[in-house]
């Protein structure tokens, strides 16, 4: 007989403010400044040599988007050529798409190229510096204060989370319960479960590009939320993208991708997994959420 793990469902006001893009919305929530250790102890289930040392970091705060970009918001930016920066972008590349719920999926088949063209024409469109999150950053929003595999505890459940729940041997997390496999993602808040920042579907439904090159482990990271870039240790060309984009655009360095996706087991879906994979691939489903340094609050 299975285990029943207790799972927090968290419920907290946020502060934050709301960008509108050509009248599609953009939440954005303030990431409040903290402390954290990053990284999993060797203690824990199924983790890797890739996710230690475990090291505090500190964080300054940030804003970052409740959600992954959606097709909607995907849309609105990729259609506008006159936002163009330096790339072309398809305005409708997903794979997983139906009339009901297109524009409340998260937009995938992105490439981290695309994030960073994405990220500029934003930047552009709201006068603000939009970017994608540090891995830091990414590592220290999805756990919200949390020290456990996954914000929602020791486990993972399907009536959470979008990820692959039904295979006998891989799709059960620790001590929890086999689950469904939906094979495609899922729209944004779906599971109407927010972390304790208010932030959701940190874990499975698309992978999210991370700015920083791929380390095999954090042996020499650096203890603030920077980018983690020998190339640029001051972190002072992520600050600004649109200015930059050039130097992005011509680095073909592996970059960093977290949180799981739809078809991946629990096991990959944990706060601190981490992925890596070419810059200029556009599989499914690789996505992203964005990050804005200063902004108006409600």
């Amino acid at each position: 007989m299975a285990t029943t793990i207790k799972i927090a469902r968290q419920q907290k006001q946020v502060r934050g403010f709301v960008e509108d893009i050509n009248g599609i919305s953009l939440d954005m929530i303030l990431i409040p400044s903290g402390t954290f250790l990053m990284g999993a102890p060797e203690t824990e289930e199924e983790s890797l040599e890739r996710e230690r040392p475990q090291h505090e970091v500190t964080v300054s705060s940030f804003f970052m988007g409740r959600y992954p970009i959606t097709q909607a918001q995907w849309r609105a930016i990729a259609w506008n050529t006159d936002l163009k920066v330096r790339r072309d972008l398809d305005p409708n590349p997903s794979y997983f798409k139906d009339r009901q719920y297109r524009d409340y999926r998260p937009i995938e088949r992105i490439s981290w190229y695309d994030a960073i063209e994405f990220c500029a024409r934003l930047s552009r469109h709201t006068q603000k510096n939009y970017r994608l999150p540090s891995e830091a950053e990414w590592e220290y929003a999805c756990r919200a204060g949390t020290t456990t595999p996954f914000h929602f505890g020791e486990t993972i459940s399907t009536e959470l989370a979008n990820y692959n729940g039904a295979n006998k041997k891989y799709g059960v997390y620790s001590r929890g319960e086999k689950g469904e496999y939906r094979k495609k993602t899922t729209y944004v808040d779906y599971f109407k479960v927010a972390n304790a920042f208010g932030l959701s579907d940190m874990h499975g439904n698309v992978w999210e590009w991370c700015l920083d090159p791929w380390h095999e482990n954090y042996k020499g990271a650096p203890l603030d939320n920077r980018v983690w870039d020998e190339r640029n240790e001051n972190d002072n060309h992520y600050q600004n993208i649109s200015k930059n984009i050039d130097i992005f655009l011509r680095d073909n360095r592996i970059r960093v991708l977290r949180g799981g996706s739809c078809v991946s087991y629990p096991r990959f879906c944990r706060s601190a997994y981490r992925f890596d994979f070419n810059p200029g691939d556009d599989l499914n489903p690789f996505s992203f959420r964005v990050v804005c340094a200063l902004a108006r609050t409600f």
